[in-house]
């Protein structure tokens, strides 16, 4: 009875170290697209959701920062993954998949129920800073709220002038962006677009609130 009490405390203290072999072997494997094995260490108990304890990102975070398109798919096919996760900074899934250009994804979690607007940063912030018109389109036809404010009030327009972004710019205009609002230095889209040096998309914005 002793021999088996030892037996069990070992195997219960060796534990927590099992763990956490197991998902930094989880978060190699999302960094280096191994999605085979993945696939094996979810099999033998591994979450999905596993988190990086050194960046605090979830292994679908990472896997899309590292355009990691294989595992990011196995991840998406995982019954129980959870898309509203958040990295420290507040970034989702989604937000990283829209800033990194990958439409596959985009669609994938939006139709698996991911959330398109919440308070604060979006992911459509994140398709303006990208410059990735199609993303944002999307994102649009799923309810973004067009004028979605960060922290400091700046809206997806706002990015996409500050980043040089006209194709987005243009878009958002079309699609109702407000033009007139100002973020927390009490500038529009215009100015800041005129501050960063492009002139362009200061000029579009300044065409369409005349023919308003």
């Amino acid at each position: 009875m002793k021999k088996l009490k030892s037996v069990l405390i070992a195997a219960c203290l060796a534990l927590p170290s099992a763990q956490a072999d197991q998902a930094r072997d989880m978060v190699v494997s999302a960094q280096m697209d191994n999605a085979s094995n993945i696939r094996r260490l979810i099999g033998k108990g591994g979450s999905p959701n596993t988190v990086d304890p050194t960046t605090g990102e979830t292994l679908l975070m990472i896997a899309l920062r590292e355009e990691a398109n294989k595992v990011v798919g196995e991840l998406l096919a995982q019954p129980n993954i959870d898309l509203e996760q958040k990295a420290p900074n507040g970034n989702t899934a989604l937000m990283l998949a829209a800033f990194k250009r990958n439409k596959p994804a985009v669609v994938a979690m939006i139709a698996k129920g991911a959330i398109v607007t919440r308070p604060g940063w979006t992911a459509l912030h994140y398709a303006a800073a990208s410059g990735d018109t199609g993303i944002a389109a999307i994102l649009l036809e799923h309810s973004a709220y067009i004028d979605a404010e960060s922290p400091s009030k700046l809206t997806p327009l706002m990015i996409a002038g500050r980043e040089g972004h006209a194709a987005v710019a243009q878009l958002l205009l079309r699609e109702g962006a407000d033009a007139t609002l100002t973020n927390n230095e009490r500038l529009t889209a215009q100015q800041i677009a005129l501050r960063a040096g492009h002139t362009e998309i200061a000029g579009i914005i300044a065409r369409h609130l005349a023919a308003r």
